[in-house]
């Protein structure tokens, strides 16, 4: 879903995942020329990752700044990430998102569905999903609450649209700087 959301003009400059997970599944698919992705598993276990990503590992809620310097990337994915950060400290990991894209700039994210906590808990009791991953839940969010969050982070309202895919269980969000 997130690699249709990025506009053609975009694949020429830099991408960053934020949460890309112990493989970066995402940036192994997706076309740009300079790929980047964060997370505080990077490599573990993972031998064959593709020598056109550069990985750092690094814990977002662990950290006030992201480790790029501003206006960096052209376009920054946090896909199924705010959910497992601390609500009290998103609004400041968005703000670093802003910081580090450039002007004009995108940020993509998707996340569960509000009221899909049961559906979810439903799924790790029949091991379709893992128990771990939703057990570090730490906010289930609306569309509408995100788009909120990236508007009083200083991305323009009018450059905020959102959606739902996979049956209305998951959302999507994207904000232009």
């Amino acid at each position: 879903m997130a690699d249709s959301l990025i506009p053609d003009g975009f694949r020429n400059g830099r991408v960053l995942d934020i949460g890309c997970g112990n493989y970066p599944y995402f940036l192994s698919t997706v076309k740009f020329v300079d790929k980047y992705g964060v997370d505080q598993h990077v490599n573990e276990g993972h031998k064959n990752i593709p020598d056109d990503i550069s990985l750092q590992k690094f814990n977002i809620e662990n950290s006030k700044t992201i480790p790029f310097k501003d206006g960096y990337f052209d376009v920054v994915t946090m896909l199924a990430v705010c959910e497992h950060i601390n609500p009290i400290l998103l609004p400041d990991r968005i703000r670093e998102v802003y910081r580090i894209l450039k002007p004009g700039g995108k940020c993509i994210i998707t996340t569960p569905g509000a009221w899909t906590f049961f559906i979810l808990n439903g799924m790790t009791n029949l091991r379709l999903i893992s128990r771990i991953e939703i057990e570090e839940h730490k906010c289930l969010y609306s569309r509408f609450q995100i788009s909120k969050m990236l508007d009083k982070c200083g991305f323009w309202q009018e450059k905020i649209k959102s959606g739902y895919f996979e049956l209305f269980m998951n959302t999507w969000i994207t904000a232009e700087k």
